[in-house]
């Protein structure tokens, strides 16, 4: 199987989660091993795109600006390790404001895939969270991945309860990444 792109949720995959949102770089705080899979990522030469729901903005509890100085220091980050992020796409609104991009509405990939030139066909998404893969599925990849670490135990519930199962289970961002790797055919050290 062909895949060029993995599309990555942000919080509770790449970077601890907070029931109080990330509102800094002091508050951003890498998972075990999310550096590595980018690592892994490029070296394997698959496109590395972050697809988040960032309503901290559209809430009014972060400017542009400190999502932005957020983004670098994972940028930062991930590079240090030896990868890289090829693009990020987010959904500023808040929940009750009705856009096309909040996942699990498929606007973030549907975006990214116009911008980019992604064939969705290609491409796997990973997650914590029933709405990632729920907008993976709608956005018709040819994957979906949902990681334990975050909120992925509730969501495997509820994703069983729906009959809307990811493709994949792992504990964490490295792991899944290993399964997509295996998955395309590819060997890793």
């Amino acid at each position: 199987m062909k895949i060029t792109t993995v599309f990555i949720d942000r919080d509770g995959v790449i970077n601890a989660d907070s029931p109080d949102y990330i509102k800094s770089e002091e508050e951003f705080h890498f998972l075990p091993g999310s550096t590595s899979a980018f690592a892994l990522l490029k070296k394997l030469e698959m496109s590395a795109v972050v697809i988040t729901n960032q309503s901290v903005i559209g809430r009014g509890w972060v400017s542009p600006e400190g999502l932005e100085a957020i983004f670098d220091k994972m940028r930062d980050g991930i590079k240090t390790a030896g990868g890289k992020v090829d693009a990020i796409f987010f959904c500023p609104h808040a929940p009750d404001e009705g856009c096309a991009c909040r996942k699990p509405k498929t606007g973030l990939i549907d975006e990214a895939c116009r911008s980019r030139g992604i064939e969705k066909k290609e491409s796997v998404m990973i997650g914590d969270s029933t709405k990632d893969i729920l907008c993976g599925k709608a956005a018709g990849c040819a994957k979906t991945v949902l990681v334990l670490t975050g909120n992925g135990r509730r969501a495997k519930e509820e994703l069983k309860t729906m009959g809307k199962e990811p493709d994949h289970v792992a504990p964490s961002l490295l792991d899944a990444v290993k399964w997509v790797a295996e998955t395309a055919g590819h060997t890793y050290p």
